[in-house]
């Protein structure tokens, strides 16, 4: 999906140029009425929803709020996610993100210490995870963490196809699944915005081959709890929390090996 874009501050006139160049935007001289739009400022990028009684901005900052929280009090290598990677008894994989969103889970595991590729295809995704990974870059306490994420942006299975660089260790998935849950459940309104914008990954089915074939260990998959197996497929082993369950496979490619459970 393409979104315009409003440059709120002058100053970044080259930051908007960029953005314009690299993730095809189109610049708009004044905010709309309603919609959604992305605000350049002098602080961030960030997803804006327009109109009366509309959510605050969606934006990646990984020195606050959530991000810092799990950071810092968020359980270490016991996290789900943690766990479903294969961070256990000193393990500190090769991760790629395949489906990285807002960088969140990759972020936990690259403070973990763990080198963590990431894929994003959408460009609007991708464009606020590369702003937050730069305004991070200049923190002194997070720029090592951050110094071992990197993004691509780019479709996920044809990346893993004839991926570029070396192959990880695992291979985590997240797809943004469907939220069919009642209205009190919902996810804040912010974050509703955000993946109407985005929408839901209805082929994340094709993405669990060619993660396989090409881990080195195995491919974790974070679901909602109840929901069915990716690709109908069933793990080797699963993880799960109160609301969400990790599956975990084996790699089927030549030079898979086995990481510890």
């Amino acid at each position: 999906m393409t979104l315009a874009v409003y440059l709120a501050d002058p100053a970044r006139a080259d930051d908007l140029a960029q953005l314009v160049t690299q993730y095809s935007f189109v610049q708009i001289a004044q905010l709309p009425e309603s919609g959604h739009v992305l605000v350049l400022d002098a602080q961030r990028l960030s997803l804006h929803s327009c109109g009366r009684g509309a959510p605050g901005p969606v934006f990646v900052d990984f020195a606050g709020g959530a991000s810092d929280w799990r950071r810092k009090h968020g359980g270490g290598r016991g996290q789900g996610v943690a766990r479903a990677c294969g961070l256990k008894g000193g393990a500190t994989p090769h991760v790629l993100d395949a489906t990285a969103g807002l960088g969140r889970d990759a972020f936990v595991l690259a403070t973990l210490g763990c080198r963590v590729d990431m894929i994003e295809r959408s460009p609007i995704a991708a464009a606020l995870l590369e702003d937050g990974l730069k305004r991070a870059r200049q923190s002194a306490e997070l720029a090592d963490i951050v110094g071992r994420m990197q993004l691509w942006h780019g479709d996920a299975a044809g990346l893993m196809q004839a991926w570029p660089a070396s192959a990880p260790e695992v291979v985590y998935l997240d797809p943004m699944f469907p939220d069919t849950r009642q209205k009190s459940a919902l996810s804040k309104k912010d974050m509703q915005a955000f993946q109407q914008v985005i929408g839901a990954d209805i082929d994340a089915d094709a993405l669990l081959a060619p993660a396989r074939a090409l881990a080195l260990g195995r491919v974790a998959v974070k679901r909602p709890r109840h929901a069915p197996y990716l690709a109908d497929a069933r793990p080797g082993f699963s993880l799960e929390g109160d609301s969400v369950r990790y599956d975990c496979y084996a790699a089927t490619g030549s030079a898979g090996v086995s990481l510890p459970g």
